[in-house]
């Protein structure tokens, strides 16, 4: 439709916009976190990881999204190289709903459904995970063109590689750095995160996108649901 043209052209527009002017205006305290993560554990201070993204192509004048592979880009908020079977562990039994599983992961039962007791965090780590300033290197991808600054998180490649089929729905939207599954049921069941996902994708419009812009910075600065 020519209405979600415009509508990806000047989303796209506002996307380079916005992200270059955060880029710039939060370059002091990206300095900062940088020092506070190097005293904490000298070493890399960015650390980049493939995620799973999503891109546009028309064929038959029918618009189509693929899954395409980039690197996503965060401050280091763990040791250097540090193992990821835990984790995949851990989004194995969030995906089957496997509650037992996921507190055994944990070492005790935690409510939100998120690998809380993770040993391979920093101790500036727990803190920029806490209030998402972790995520500031994303306005890079942003710019680039990676992700929007709005839509569903990217997803991890051995995440994907257990999804359910209707599971795959939450690629058909560019990736962001928030989204409604953010503002609105952060460490929830995994399921109800897809949904969350696909509700925005099929009602995406600038007044969606706005409203979550607007109730981002809230959801952060009360640190719900966030580790």
């Amino acid at each position: 439709k020519e209405g979600r043209k415009v509508y990806y052209a000047v989303k796209r527009v506002a996307d380079i916009l916005l992200a270059l002017s955060l880029l710039v205006l939060l370059s002091p305290l990206m300095v900062l976190i940088a020092i506070m993560i190097y005293i904490d554990s000298p070493g890399p201070i960015i650390f980049s990881q493939e995620r799973v993204g999503a891109r546009r192509y028309k064929q038959d004048d029918k618009l189509y999204w693929i899954k395409v592979p980039f690197h996503l880009y965060k401050f280091r908020t763990m040791v250097i190289n540090a193992d990821t079977k835990v984790h995949q562990d851990y989004i194995k039994a969030l995906i089957e709903n496997n509650k037992k599983k996921m507190d055994a992961i944990q070492g005790r039962p935690t409510k939100p459904l998120k690998l809380v007791n993770d040993k391979r965090l920093l101790r500036s780590g727990k803190f920029l995970r806490k209030f998402s300033l972790d995520e500031l290197p994303q306005f890079w991808n942003v710019l680039i063109g990676d992700m929007s600054l709005i839509g569903p998180r990217p997803a991890i490649p051995y995440e994907v590689d257990l999804y359910s089929p209707w599971h795959l729905r939450r690629l058909e939207a560019q990736p962001g750095i928030t989204g409604l599954q953010q503002v609105k049921a952060r460490s929830t069941e995994f399921d109800t995160q897809v949904q969350l996902d696909i509700e925005y994708i099929e009602n995406q419009s600038w007044w969606l996108d706005i409203n979550i812009a607007l109730r981002t910075p809230f959801a952060i600065l009360s640190g719900k649901g966030a580790y």
